[in-house]
């Protein structure tokens, strides 16, 4: 199996779980004089199974991604990790250049009079928006060379 087919094996087992969970706590009460649709042992047997066959898989995908280079001495762990700090200082600059800019505001004040104080920017909006498309770029050129290596190493045991 491939890295890139655990990854997606992964995702959906982690959506069955979320159903099946559901589905358990659903039928965990019933009305007495009435039958519930499924058996809530049964469902949450089903759980069980499908929490150790996650464990077991989430095992597997990151033994595999701490073994896999994508350069010398960068793993995908690593890979994965600067994704994520990417993704952290995407989200910062692009908040501060927002309020820097006037938005995420529920109410934006305006000046009515010239005597009012007029709000200004503390930073530099537009630096801040090249910046943030500089790591959008980073981001997305590191990701396709993850994706590239799911879908060319073979999983672990």
């Amino acid at each position: 199996m491939l890295l890139g087919e655990a990854l997606a094996d992964r995702a959906s087992k982690k959506k069955q779980l979320e159903q099946v969970a559901a589905r358990a706590a659903a039928v965990a009460r019933y009305q007495e004089g009435e039958e519930p649709a499924e058996s809530a042992d049964e469902l949450l047997a089903k759980g069980r199974t499908l929490i150790g066959e996650l464990r077991e898989l989430v095992r597997r995908i990151n033994r595999t991604n701490t073994a896999t280079e994508l350069a010398p001495g960068f793993t995908l762990t690593d890979a994965l990790a600067q994704r994520d700090g990417y993704a952290a200082q995407y989200r910062l600059v692009t908040a501060v250049a927002d309020a820097g800019a006037g938005r995420g505001r529920e109410v934006v004040w305006a000046r009515q009079l010239r005597s009012e104080l007029q709000q200004v920017s503390a930073v530099q909006v537009a630096d801040l928006r090249a910046e943030a498309d500089q790591i959008a770029e980073a981001r997305r050129n590191l990701d396709v060379r993850i994706q590239q290596a799911g879908w060319a190493t073979e999983l672990l045991e």
